[in-house]
Formats: structure tokens, C-alpha cells, sequence
């Protein structure tokens, strides 16, 4: 267990991060200025600070200067919604361990802390969090087609080939990214996915490169992208094949030259980055019908990995089921129930057009809606191949045994929905359900809400 301090003036993203941090067992104090951060290190020094750059009155920096001249070995850890690489540069300087960029990603925070409690020998706390991140993000199964996916991916993970995963939505391409980059001599470095299909085609640019201040409408201050971002790490650009054709050619410059330009810019900066894609398309049929040009498929393509739909791979739901009744019971804080051998049967009897990600989603609305100690058949017939989910869902929360409960039920369900409706991102699920976002975050800890991968 780690002593944190968190100082950030937002109260969202220090409530966020206390939240993420006192999950894994740590003790956790969050200051709103410098000051008062000085004040808490001076009462009691932290094994570990997370500081935020802007801040009104005394700012990021300047606090790290004083952390670091009354205790030089003090960890320090960055973090800006506004980061440049001038501004990182000079906290490296001043002695800031790391430099990590908002919107912060739970599993870089992290590797992060993991990283900064080694250099503290805090061997205990270290165990925990490489135990959690590798184990959200384990590949499960043991048919020969998930070997044969496991062994390429072991195979080319310690190369720098770049490689393309091609399969359907839900069967587990980011999955095999990670694994990709937890296996090359870049595990230590950033790991930074892109959603090409998430991002309007107008913005993937900037994404992708940056921008400066004054480019476009809304370029408020200058950008870096994410093959900046993943500079020395993996950049994953996920769903490649929606990718526009504009888009398209700046990212072969980037493979073929190791440079990107943001967009306003005529600088170019020189990028060291692993590229690993994934599609469910087949790109083929779209370089035919000029939707995707040939030139970067060749240079993405340099080792295919195909992923199996979950239909054929049936032998592996058993042991998937138990690896996601194990997961839900760590983060979920379900009421623990057995799976009878007759539910595992009829789950191995569906079709899962969704694949591994509709039986995760399935095994975690078992365990929150079946009543008694198991899941039997009935359970599966009733809450799964009923037709109507959502008339198995009614009936079974009528079933609650309390109206408290119902509402509980019913209302951790509502937010679970809603929250993969908007991709988890909490403030814009937060005014989709006209929810204070301090509200959803506290309600996000109280039900044990994670993502599911």
C-alpha cells in the first residue's frame, strides 16, 4: 500500500483519480493548490505525487521545484490537459519522474504508478497492479484456433513488425494489441489507441498529428497527436478501415518517413512508433472499391492476424465464463453465484454474433439479475435466449425482495447501459442522463462500474 497525493484544482479529475487509486488499495490525499499540497507533504511526505501543471497562483511547476528541493529523491508524476513537449521537457528537468497528458487513461496511470513504486521497492503494491492490468487484459482459450492466434502474437511481440488484426467486433483485436506491445522491448513505454471509427472524419487529422493554436475553429492551443503521443511506444489505430483517404496518405508519410507535421503547421517533428491496426473490414474489397489505398495496407500488413469468431471457438466459453465470473467478483462486487454445467451448455449453444464481448456483457447480467446461489439452464433461457431481453430483464428485477433493492438494481443497470452507450465517457453520459458528473463518478464507485475490454 502507497502513500499518493493527488493536486489538481479540478475536484472531477482529483476525485477520479483518489477513486481509481484507493480501489487498488492505496491511501489517498487530494489538494486543490500548491500550497496546501506543500503543507500535506510537510505533515507527511508521499511515497508518490500526481501534480497538475495549470494551476491558479502557484502552478505545477513551481510546486515540483519545491517537492524536489526539500526532497530530491521525491517521485513526482505530471499531469496537463495543455501539455506541449517544451512543457514536459521542463518538468523532466526539474525532476518530474513522468509527463502523463489529460484525458488520463486508467491503464497508463497505472503502468505509471506500477513503474514509480518499483523505483520505491514497494514490491507488494507493484504485484497488484501488474496483476490487474494483465488480467483485463488476458487473451483466455485453448482451442486450436486461439493458440495458433497466440503464437503468432508471441512470435512477432518481441519485433518491430508492424501488424494488422482483422476480425469481427467484439472478438478481442485490442486485446491482442496489448499483448503485442506488453511483449516488445516497448512495454514500458506508452501503449496509445486510436478509435478511427469514433472520430468525425474533419478531426482525424488533428487527432492523429496535432495541431497549433489558431489552425482551425476551436484550436485554442497547440496539440500534440497521438503518434506524438505514443512517441518510442505503440500507437493502435483501431477500425483503420474507416480511416479517410486524406488521413490515409499522412499516415503512410508517417510509416515510410518517421515524421508527422501538425495540421497548421509546416514543422516537421520525427516520431518513433510502432504501428499495430485492426479492422473488421476486409480491406481488400475496400483498395477494390477505392476506399482504402493499397500503398499503406502493404505497409500495415506486414504480419495478419486473424482473430476467430466466438462461434468457432465454442470450447473456449467455459473457460471464459469462469475467467469473467472470477474478474466481476475482484472489480464488479457481485453477490458471488456458481455457473451449473447445464448454463455453461446453453451458452455453448448460442450464436454470439457479439462474441467474447456479448458473453462477457451476458456472464455480468447473469450474476447481477439470476436470484439464489447458482445459474442454472433456466437462468440462461430466462435472462438470455428469452427473445425479448428486455422483458427477461423486467421480470426478473419484479423478482427483488425489496423495493430498495429493485431500485438499486434497476438503477445500476440504467447507468451500466448507458455509460457503453457513450463509449464510458463519463461527462458525456453524465448530460445524457442529466446527471451531475460528481454524481455519475460517485455512483460509478458505489456499484464497482468498470469497462468492460
Amino acid at each position: 500500500m502507497a502513500e499518493i497525493l493527488i493536486v489538481d484544482d479540478e475536484e472531477s479529475i482529483g476525485d477520479a483519480l483518489k477513486q481509481v487509486f484507493e480501489y487498488e488499495g492505496h491511501d489517498v490525499r487530494v489538494a486543490r493548490n500548491g500550497p496546501d499540497a506543500l503543507a500535506m507533504m510537510e505533515d507527511s511526505p508521499s511515497d508518490v505525487t500526481f501534480l497538475d501543471v495549470k494551476m491558479p497562483g502557484m502552478d505545477g511547476l513551481e510546486v515540483l521545484d519545491r517537492i524536489r528541493s526539500e526532497d530530491p529523491q521525491a517521485l513526482v508524476i505530471m499531469i496537463s490537459g495543455h501539455g506541449t513537449i517544451d512543457t514536459a521537457v521542463d518538468a523532466t528537468r526539474k525532476g518530474a519522474y513522468d509527463f502523463l497528458e489529460k484525458p488520463l487513461d486508467t491503464d497508463r496511470l497505472l503502468v505509471t504508478l506500477r513503474n514509480a513504486l518499483e523505483v520505491k521497492g514497494l514490491s507488494a503494491s507493484v504485484e497488484r497492479l501488474l496483476s490487474q492490468v494483465e488480467s483485463r487484459h488476458e487473451i483466455v482459450g485453448s482451442s486450436f484456433q486461439i493458440r495458433q492466434v497466440l503464437e503468432r502474437t508471441e512470435r512477432v511481440g518481441n519485433t518491430e513488425a508492424r501488424v494488422l488484426i482483422t476480425g469481427e467486433n467484439g472478438t478481442g483485436k485490442e486485446l491482442v494489441a496489448r499483448a503485442i506491445h506488453r511483449l516488445s522491448t516497448r512495454a514500458d513505454e506508452p501503449f496509445v489507441e486510436v478509435n478511427c471509427a469514433a472520430i468525425p472524419s474533419e478531426l482525424i487529422e488533428s487527432e492523429l498529428f496535432g495541431h497549433i493554436k489558431g489552425s482551425f475553429t476551436g484550436a485554442v492551443a497547440d496539440r500534440a497527436g497521438k503518434f506524438e503521443q505514443a512517441h518510442t511506444g505503440t500507437l493502435f489505430l483501431d477500425e483503420v478501415g474507416d480511416m479517410s483517404l486524406a488521413a490515409q496518405a499522412k499516415v503512410l508519410r508517417a510509416l515510410e518517413q518517421g515524421v508527422v507535421t501538425r495540421v497548421g503547421s509546416s514543422k516537421s517533428i520525427q516520431v518513433d512508433v510502432r504501428v499495430v491496426a485492426a479492422t473488421n473490414k476486409d480491406l481488400e474489397e475496400e483498395i477494390r472499391e477505392g476506399r482504402f489505398r493499397e500503398d499503406l495496407y502493404y505497409r500495415l500488413n506486414v504480419v495478419p492476424i486473424e482473430i476467430p469468431p466466438l462461434r468457432d471457438r465454442r470450447e473456449d466459453i467455459p473457460m471464459l465464463v469462469r475467467h469473467f465470473v472470477d474478474l466481476l467478483e475482484e472489480t464488479d462486487r457481485v453477490t458471488p453465484r456458481e455457473i451449473t454445467p447445464g448454463a455453461i451448455d446453453h451458452l455453448q449453444s448460442l450464436d454470439w454474433p457479439g462474441n467474447v464481448r456479448e458473453l462477457r456483457n451476458t456472464v455480468e447480467r447473469l450474476m447481477i439479475l439470476s436470484s439464489g446461489p447458482t445459474i442454472g439452464a433456466q437462468d440462461v433461457e430466462l435472462l438470455v435466449s428469452g427473445g425479448d431481453a428486455a422483458g427477461g430483464f423486467g421480470s426478473e428485477l419484479l423478482q427483488a425482495p425489496s423495493f430498495a433493492e429493485f431500485k438499486e438494481q434497476a438503477e445500476r443497470a440504467y447507468l451500466l447501459q448507458k455509460l457503453r452507450e457513450h463509449d464510458w465517457n463519463v461527462s458525456e453520459t453524465a448530460r445524457s442522463v442529466d446527471m451531475p458528473r460528481s454524481n455519475l463518478y460517485k455512483k460509478i464507485e458505489r456499484y464497482g462500474l468498470v469497462r468492460e475490454d
